[in-house]
């Protein structure tokens, strides 16, 4: 990393209900807008690969091209691995690295992609200038982020106007970028492509199924993460208080018309 680069501080952490998920994560949820440029033969670089279910899928529609999973955390990297092997996907390896000074020579890959990973960044653009060093000419870099303060739901609850705004003082203690999604097109600019292609699309909770996973999943994340952690460390909240916004996610999970809605930006930018 560059010695002015600080260290980014990932604000949900590795806990078994961030990683969980994250694995729910595919190429049709979650990369769509990336599938058109997937054709067999092309090299694929996905950065932030979380435990690898979107490399995976991107392994399947690209072989027998080879696909490169990048990830900070030794522990996601041999959990993406056990992944590749139970899937039995061969054209796909996983490794350790950083963003801001990848070990691949320039112009290297037809695709490098990043999904859910600026967000977290102290320096998105430098970031996406490495991703575009790796990319050969007229190569795809892909980035799609959410955007919290674009986030919506239904039926009103405090507790969940208490979690947002506790997302955002987290984010941005971290130094970090919570409402990245309507910002990639202006970092992409600022990293130098010329060519950029905006896209959007939305991840929605509002069946049952969905409200009851998505519910679950963030009482945990709130009492156990590293969000939890950060919140308390950092003094913008004590354990009562997150018991409560836990609990209120839970009741928005109990109603019968619960909607919850996650927009996403997207940006194919070509090197």
């Amino acid at each position: 990393m560059n010695a002015q680069q600080p260290e980014d501080v990932y604000t949900h952490g590795h806990h078994e209900s961030v990683v969980r998920a994250h694995a729910s994560r595919t190429v049709e949820n979650s990369a769509a807008f990336v599938i058109p440029h997937l054709t067999p033969g092309t090299s694929v670089l996905d950065v932030g690969c979380g435990p690898g279910s979107i490399t995976c899928d991107f392994a399947g529609l690209v072989a027998p091209a080879q696909v490169i999973g990048l990830d900070r955390s030794a522990d996601i990297v041999a959990q993406a691995t056990e992944l590749a092997t139970d899937r039995g996907v061969d054209n796909v390896t996983f490794q350790t690295g950083n963003i801001y000074d990848l070990d691949f020579e320039d112009e290297s890959f037809d695709l490098v992609h990043a999904h859910q990973v600026l967000q977290h960044l102290t320096d998105p653009v430098a970031a996406l200038r490495e991703m575009r060093r790796v990319a050969k000419p007229g190569a795809i870099v892909a980035v799609r982020d959410a955007d919290f303060h674009g986030m919506s739901w239904y039926p009103e609850v405090p507790e969940l106007d208490d979690w947002m705004e506790l997302y955002q003082k987290i984010a941005r203690r971290n130094g970090a970028e919570p409402d990245a999604g309507r910002r990639l097109v202006s970092w992409a600019q600022q990293a130098g492509f010329t060519q950029v292609a905006p896209t959007s699309s939305n991840w929605l909770y509002a069946t049952a199924q969905q409200r009851a996973w998505q519910s679950r999943v963030w009482s945990e994340r709130v009492l156990h993460s590293a969000f939890a952690e950060q919140a308390l460390e950092y003094g913008f909240a004590n354990e009562a208080d997150l018991a409560r916004i836990a609990a209120g996610w839970h009741r928005w999970g109990a109603t019968d018309d619960g909607f919850f809605l996650i927009p996403n930006g997207e940006v194919i930018a070509r090197a």
